[in-house]
């Protein structure tokens, strides 16, 4: 753990027991999500393409520490720490369950991450990143509701932005949690199939009991979407998959660390209104 220079007191768990350095070495897909369960809905892909293979590893880094969950029913009354605890050793399950190489939880409070001159998560995931080399790295989408998702999506592009070329993913996915993609036009859309293990889903999602007796049913919603994108992705064939993820291609953002997060988003938004006016105008007669 020392070779990283983690400034963040990090829960790392390795599942199946090896070294960390192996751990870290071996990771072919690897998932920076904001919170405990954003990995399990927002890169499911990764972690199906990764279960049960011997050559691809699935690592999740997750940047806060839970304390901020929504609470009802049998955890009203839990204090902060408490459920800092639960959320975590949710999360050390779902790994279990997943048959993930690798688990880091960095345990930021999430107005840590928010805050724009709070320089150590973005040194942290460097630090993990250089120690990596996957060949997709999915994140948070920086068009998502979620503020603590935005944050972390700048903190992750510029992470990457320090890598050397030659050491940079081939892919960096967007994903989808609190603000869905459908929204993008087709041409910027990269279609995840969710369909490879239908209990495992299950499985991994159910785990997070916290969240969904304490008021969110993520595991109703999570694999709801998934369905819908695979109905409603092509209006004129049949379903080509059961359960799709939409994600949006980050790539440009990493290739190239002069170009503004702000302005691609824009471009995409630009693209959505064009594609709307233009459908409009074909069909409007005035």
């Amino acid at each position: 753990m020392s070779a990283m220079n983690l400034q963040a007191k990090a829960d790392i768990y390795v599942p199946d027991g090896s070294p960390l350095e192996e751990a870290l070495e071996r990771t072919t897909h690897l998932c920076i999500a904001a919170h405990q369960d954003d990995a399990e809905i927002m890169a499911f892909h990764g972690i199906a393409e990764c279960h049960e293979k011997p050559d691809n590893w699935f690592t999740a880094i997750i940047a806060t520490d839970g304390a901020g969950s929504p609470r009802s029913g049998p955890y009203t009354n839990c204090s902060n720490e408490e459920m800092r605890e639960t959320r975590k050793s949710e999360q050390r399950h779902a790994a279990e369950i997943g048959q993930y190489g690798l688990l880091i939880q960095l345990g930021y409070p999430s107005t840590k991450v928010k805050d724009p001159a709070f320089s150590e998560a973005t040194g942290d995931l460097a630090s993990i990143l250089q120690h990596c080399r996957p060949d997709v790295v999915y994140l948070h989408n920086p068009a998502d509701k979620h503020d603590t998702h935005v944050a972390l999506a700048i903190r992750s592009i510029n992470a990457l932005r320090t890598l050397k070329p030659e050491h940079r993913p081939k892919q960096v996915l967007g994903c989808e949690v609190w603000r869905n993609l459908d929204w993008l036009p087709d041409k910027f859309k990269i279609a995840l199939r969710a369909d490879q293990n239908d209990i495992l889903a299950r499985q991994l999602i159910r785990v997070f009991q916290s969240q969904i007796v304490g008021g969110k049913r993520y595991e109703q919603a999570a694999l709801g979407r998934r369905m819908a994108n695979a109905t409603f992705s092509e209006p004129h064939l049949p379903d080509q998959a059961q359960a799709l993820t939409w994600a949006m291609d980050l790539s440009p953002l990493t290739a190239e660390p002069s170009l503004s997060v702000a302005d691609f988003v824009t471009k995409h938004i630009d693209a959505f209104r064009s594609d709307v006016l233009k459908h409009l105008g074909t069909f409007d007669a005035k």
